[in-house]
């Protein structure tokens, strides 16, 4: 069999974790090749061991047929592979061109950067996959599904044969994500090889050729990805069968908690209504830009109010700030838990504490005992996945960064608790659990403002669902009357 890539008997541990436990993982020269698995699998570990960033503490790898040893990413980038991660690595203040050919820029006299040739060149890779960019635009310039093809671009300018791409459709629209997949296909018919990292389910059914599936760090299966289905991928995946995605809950929907009425902001926000009771979720849906997150930002304090009212337990409600908002018993998930949500150079323990210093503090000294105490029953409630409370947060899996980011809140004991994108960027059975805990939630009494893109998510944890376009409140429904055209019609705005 031709390999592109064959990593063999692959082991890594950490402190107090084995991350990879003998793993094999073995890509064929020019297939588009799936590495899936739940949130702390090894996935990430793997990737950065493929990628030079990591050396395993066991195992051979072999490249094109030949054993290599790579300490470094420059050594993965001289042999042919390239690793688009998540977090894109560009320059935002240097141009589309500058950001390709970085460390590779034609000279003159090998002293000057030869500008006109420089152009020239990343026009021509560019070109090469159909990317429409102009060359001297700053990348800060540019969309996300943009900076991915530039990072594509740089990859073929470094001559990669194994470009590896880690969730590059988390953040992208539905088109984009289309036109990312004629990439990706263009790419394997002109002779590259991709591994593609996802959650997504159907975008791995859609896009790849095969599917390599860990488990607690350990390869659980090799499979040709028309030869099976999501049942059976899911099944290995979490060792077990999910009979519903969703889980059943039964609550008991109380008083109104929140209302808010004719809500306008700066940011877009046009005369938004909604309301939420105790005891209840109620889902926010619409498409990229549709000013879902800017109505929680406003209710949260971070986003000022232009005009309308909010009211909670139908008293009115004056916010100016988070710290106001968290002290009317609001707490605000954020959808972008790296950079908003977490500090993650600090540990799991201060990651929770920090906005409840409070509750374990007395004449401003810490109560190491009460801290303790208090952070152990959240990891325990919430199964936070960690070698212990004093683990940095960076270092644990998408999903338990997700409660760490959740327990923070809970800790607060809000009235209302707003969930932006909960689920984004985790697996199958990470959001098992969010849902769960959502659900736990709900039966005490709490009100959740649940805020998703993806259509089933909303329409299986909700009892009632707002939907916005453009700024504005386009549809109501209850839970009986759920219907996924009318929604989808409301988020375009036709309905």
């Amino acid at each position: 069999m031709d390999f592109a890539l064959r990593m063999s008997g692959i082991t890594q541990t950490f402190p107090g974790v084995v991350a990879l436990d003998d793993v094999d993982f073995r890509v064929r020269r020019n297939e588009i090749h799936a590495l899936i698995g739940e949130n702390g699998a090894g996935k990430s570990t793997l990737v950065k061991i493929m990628s030079g960033v990591l050396t395993q503490d066991a195992g051979m790898i072999e490249f094109n047929g030949q054993r290599v040893s790579m300490t470094n990413p420059q050594q993965a980038q001289c042999l042919g592979i390239s690793t688009i991660f998540q977090d894109l690595h560009l320059f935002p203040d240097l141009s589309v061109a500058e950001n390709i050919l970085m460390g590779r820029e034609p000279k003159i006299r090998g002293t000057m950067i030869d500008w006109h040739e420089l152009h020239r060149r990343a026009a021509e890779l560019l070109n090469e996959i159909d990317v429409d960019i102009e060359t001297k635009k700053l990348v800060r310039q540019l969309s996300i599904a943009q900076k991915q093809m530039v990072m594509v671009a740089r990859a073929l300018s470094q001559n990669a044969s194994l470009i590896i791409m880690d969730e590059p459709t988390a953040t992208l629209t539905s088109v984009e994500i289309e036109n990312l997949f004629v990439l990706i296909r263009k790419l394997k018919a002109n002779g590259t090889t991709v591994v593609f990292i996802s959650h997504k389910l159907d975008e791995i059914f859609e896009i790849t050729d095969r599917i390599t599936i860990l488990r607690d760090g350990k390869n659980v299966g090799e499979l040709d990805t028309n030869g099976t289905s999501i049942d059976e991928v899911i099944r290995l995946m979490v060792g077990r069968t999910l009979e519903e995605e969703f889980p059943e809950r039964f609550s008991d929907i109380g008083a109104e908690i929140i209302s808010v009425m004719d809500l306008s902001t700066h940011q877009g926000v046009k005369k938004v209504f909604l309301n939420i009771h105790a005891g209840e979720v109620v889902g926010l849906f619409g498409l990229v830009g549709a000013g879902r997150s800017e109505v929680a930002r406003a209710i949260f304090g971070i986003d000022r109010i232009e005009s309308g009212q909010i009211n909670m337990n139908e008293e009115p409600l004056r916010i100016k700030s988070p710290t106001e908002a968290i002290a009317q018993g609001i707490a605000f998930a954020t959808e972008d838990r790296k950079h908003q949500g977490l500090v993650l150079g600090m540990s799991v323990k201060e990651n929770i504490t920090l906005p409840n210093m409070k509750s374990i503090t007395t004449f401003s000294f810490i109560r190491h005992h009460a801290e303790d105490a208090l952070v152990d029953d959240y990891i325990g409630r919430l199964n936070i996945k960690t070698p212990g409370k004093d683990q940095e947060t960076q270092n644990l899996s998408g999903g338990n960064q997700q409660k760490v980011v959740i327990a923070r809140w809970l800790c607060a004991k809000p009235k209302l608790l707003i969930l932006d994108e909960p689920t984004q960027g985790i697996d199958v059975g990470a959001k098992r659990e969010i849902y769960l805990l959502i659900n736990e939630l709900v039966s005490d009494g709490m009100a959740i403002l649940l805020i998703s893109s993806e259509l089933p998510e909303i329409l299986g944890m909700s009892d009632r669902v707002y939907v916005m376009h453009r700024g504005r409140v386009t549809g109501e429904f209850d839970k009986p009357g759920f219907n996924p055209e009318n929604i989808l019609a409301c988020a375009a705005g036709i309905a």
